[in-house]
């Protein structure tokens, strides 16, 4: 199987990509399209000239290597994407192979989180409206990273029988320190992670954002509503 885990940033989407990989049947894959996203898009992303420089920036060899054999002689291939990374002219013919899941998180969080790791953030840096388009487009399952912080295992196991794919408790834990398939930008981003050894508990209450930030959430709200009403078990709201 291979399944492409769409999400935007600070969404869980690491750690999931570190659940799926604790199985020991699914290679992983880092936001594949990053590198060609950034030379592409001029995005001044931190370490953007590293992340060029490091991994594959031309968008149809990436997309071949989707479409492509499973990596390391494993049963599944796991690719964390990100909507946005997916610009206009990029390929999507791999996509029609993949299970596709959307991994959403409420954009007040995730305003919160991103704007201390890079400020100034659009609507689009963020992948919102692309990632509603591309669900529009392919369909999926929607899993909402508040529900799985509430309850890792029974939101996994719904995920996994969602999917097609049994489930086992090893997703559940990791060892600390990051993973092998880690992007290079895992050093600005990835540090509450690489601290990790499994999910983290249920969150609290919701940010309170003010100014540009309290306008962004507005207008990022139809996105997330929209997927949300499609979202796996979805009947406990976010905490407000």
């Amino acid at each position: 199987m291979k399944i492409a885990m769409w999400s935007g940033p600070r969404n869980l989407s690491t750690a999931m990509m570190y659940a799926f990989a604790a199985r020991g049947d699914c290679a992983v894959w880092d936001e594949p399209f990053y590198a060609a996203y950034l030379k592409e898009s001029g995005s001044d992303h931190p370490l953007a000239d590293e992340i060029i420089a490091a991994h594959e920036s031309d968008p149809d060899k990436v997309a071949a290597r989707c479409a492509g054999p499973v990596p390391e002689g494993k049963k599944h291939h796991y690719m964390k994407q990100m909507p946005h990374h997916m610009l206009d002219g990029f390929p999507m013919d791999w996509a029609a192979n993949c299970t596709h899941v959307h991994l959403i998180r409420h954009p007040a969080r995730v305003i919160a989180s991103y704007g201390a790791k890079r400020g100034n953030a659009t609507l689009e840096d963020l992948g919102f409206p692309q990632q509603v388009a591309l669900f529009d487009r392919l369909g999926g399952i929607v899993i909402d990273s508040h529900d799985i912080r509430a309850n890792p295992r029974k939101m996994l196991q719904e995920l996994c029988a969602a999917i097609g794919l049994d489930f086992t408790g090893k997703m559940l834990e990791w060892p600390a320190g990051g993973h092998a398939s880690d992007g290079i930008w895992a050093r600005h981003w990835y540090g509450a992670i690489h601290a990790s050894t499994g999910f983290a508990g249920a969150e609290g209450a919701l940010p309170d954002l003010t100014g540009a930030d309290a306008a962004l959430l507005a207008r990022a709200m139809p996105c997330y509503d929209h997927l949300r009403r499609h979202a796996l078990l979805s009947a406990a709201p976010d905490p407000v």
